[in-house]
């Protein structure tokens, strides 16, 4: 395995399960991206930023408090230490399958002395140290990505940020400029304004989030300028026009036929990611690329059959659950398994923000534009006992299906837990249900899953609590 992330640790694991010897090269600690500079502390931050928004409004639900107060050390303190206690879990995991890990920088070689086939790996130490090499007899590939940037919009560490660099700030700033609308940029301007930042959002596309549903959409923008957040869309910042120093940063963007002056203490670039595909060796073996990525067949070989490709390196949904499962496919495939590919409308995805996004399947849009008949329903948490009872009543969940075959082709949520909830629609979607069938579930109560069986009925017209 190159890259011990989400997707190489999980390959690694279950290949160690099916009897092979497994090394995992790993040029920085196991876990990857997804544990050290993404999806853990992202989320620990943002865990600290609600209880701290919640510790605020304490006496909405009769409890009086002293002056709250937000300290940046020990929020990051708390981070660390979840990042490090999960760091020795995913270390114990390898050592309990058996699993070698080797670190040091993994790059694939041509055919050689070792082996007529490319897929020798040099592990390079470093230090002087002599490089080894494995022979295997297969390969998997997940080097996962780093954050992109724009052209000309270099990233300094200090005036212009990475969600890398964000994520070790000790101290905040009184103002931020987020180049970018998609999932990290809004949970950061979530996060941040909670902390007490004044933030600007600068999207290109004509909507924060262009990849939800436009419904969630509108509803995330109303709900972040309510909370004072600026949302800047069909606004292309101009890299040219930034100016630091003295504590702040200046720049320019294009709205329209407009121009837009901002400046704040600092700017977090969010404008996606790219594969770390670059000078491991893919230049030894006839493995083709399309942008970077790495092309697969369904089964995540590419095109030498004995080197599989997994994760944020081949692109579609660069998430970590999803390069996990990705993993277990390809090193079933390896070993002759019976394997499902993956398809990608049964991919939940998340947005952690306040309050949070949870989708799986087509938007309204997307099934129309398919050639699909779809009949919708939509409900909102408001009408929630247990909404009403956590105090958050925002937001809605939308249910789209097909009015010929009933299917249910998308569920959209944005509301409380609703990274949680959207599992519920994922096991839906495996098991062919249909609204009806959501609708006949007993859903206990009072909890927020209620939300589901009214908007089933919806679908048809018929909730009971509308």
């Amino acid at each position: 395995m190159l890259g011990a992330g989400p997707g190489g640790y999980v390959a690694a694991i279950r290949a160690a399960q099916l009897g092979m010897k497994v090394a995992v090269v790993e040029k920085e600690k196991v876990g990857g991206v997804c544990l050290h500079k993404g999806c853990i502390p992202s989320k620990s931050l943002l865990r600290s930023a609600e209880l701290y928004h919640d510790m605020k409004r304490s006496e909405d639900y009769g409890i009086t408090v002293g002056d709250v107060q937000l300290d940046m050390k020990l929020v990051q303190n708390r981070k660390n230490k979840v990042r490090d206690q999960l760091h020795k879990g995913v270390q114990g995991l390898l050592k309990k399958n058996s699993v070698d890990v080797y670190e040091g920088y993994g790059r694939i070689l041509g055919p050689s002395i070792f082996s007529p086939l490319p897929g020798t790996i040099s592990v390079e130490k470093g230090n002087g140290e002599e490089n080894q090499m494995l022979v295997p007899q297969f390969v998997l590939i997940a080097t996962g990505s780093r954050p992109r940037t724009l052209p000309g919009l270099d990233i300094d560490g200090e005036y212009v940020m990475s969600s890398d660099h964000a994520l070790e700030m000790e101290e905040l700033p009184k103002s931020i400029v987020i180049v970018g609308g998609g999932v990290i940029g809004i949970e950061w301007a979530s996060m941040l304004n909670d902390f007490g930042v004044d933030v600007t959002v600068v999207e290109f596309a004509d909507r924060i989030l262009p990849f939800e549903d436009p419904d969630v959409s509108k509803e995330m923008t109303r709900l972040l300028k309510k909370r004072k957040v600026k949302v800047l869309t069909g606004t292309k910042v101009l890299p040219e026009s930034v100016q630091k120093g003295d504590g702040t940063v200046t720049l320019e963007a294009e709205k329209g036929d407009e121009k837009v002056s901002l400046k704040a203490e600092k700017v977090l670039v969010s404008v996606g990611r790219q594969p770390n595909t670059e000078d491991i060796g893919l230049q030894n073996t006839s493995i083709q690329t399309e942008k970077g990525y790495i092309q697969v067949n369904q089964y995540m070989q590419t095109a030498e059959s004995h080197i599989y490709a997994i994760g944020d390196v081949v692109g579609g949904y660069q998430l970590a659950h999803v390069a996990s499962h990705e993993g277990i496919l390809a090193v079933e495939h390896m070993n002759g398994k019976e394997v499902h590919p993956i398809d990608p409308t049964m991919v939940p995805r998340c947005t952690y923000s306040r309050p949070e996004i949870g989708s799986i399947g087509w938007t309204e849009e997307e099934a129309k534009e398919k050639g699909y008949d779809v009949k919708v329903g939509k409900f909102p948490f408001r009408a929630i006992g247990k909404s009403l009872v956590f105090g958050e009543v925002d937001g809605f969940i939308k249910l789209v299906a097909d009015s010929k075959s009933d299917d249910i082709l998308g569920v959209h949520i944005i509301g409380p837990h609703a990274t949680d909830m959207i599992s519920e629609a994922g096991l839906a979607k495996v098991l062919d249900a249909t609204p009806w069938e959501i609708g006949q579930t007993i859903h206990p109560h009072p909890t927020l899953s209620e939300v589901y069986g009214e908007v089933a009925m919806a679908v048809e017209g018929k909730a009971i609590h509308s």
